[in-house]
């Protein structure tokens, strides 16, 4: 295989890029880019802070209340076109961890199991 390979490591980050006569392949979840981080964390806690609010008028004890919770939070999600682009742009760059990460509720993981499925569809 003949091409040109590229490591970039900083601060932790760790990229790979190999491009070559077939293509480029990227490899790594980790981004030295701060302002990406950023946003990485902003879309998560905004879906933390809607797991938060709806968790005030729907119960977290049951299986049914966190189902019902995550579909409300799946439902502001879609309907909020600002907020979908902001998820996205997070899944694309960040992966899942961000959310597994950063999401502590009852109903994370119906909604962490939405985001997953969103993003294997959309790829």
């Amino acid at each position: 295989m003949t091409g040109e390979r590229n490591i970039q490591i900083g601060t932790g980050d760790y990229r790979e890029t190999t491009i070559n006569d077939q293509g480029s392949y990227v490899e790594g979840d980790y981004y030295n880019n701060s302002a990406e981080k950023q946003n990485l964390a902003d879309a998560a806690n905004e879906i933390q802070q809607l797991l938060e609010q709806l968790s005030q008028n729907n119960p977290t004890n049951t299986m049914t209340g966190n189902m019902k919770i995550a579909g409300e939070v799946i439902e502001k999600i879609e309907t909020n076109p600002a907020l979908m682009n902001r998820v996205f742009s997070a899944l694309k760059a960040g992966g899942m961890s961000v959310f597994e990460y950063t999401l502590n509720h009852p109903a994370a993981s119906f909604v962490i199991g939405a985001l997953e499925e969103w993003k294997n569809t959309k790829n």
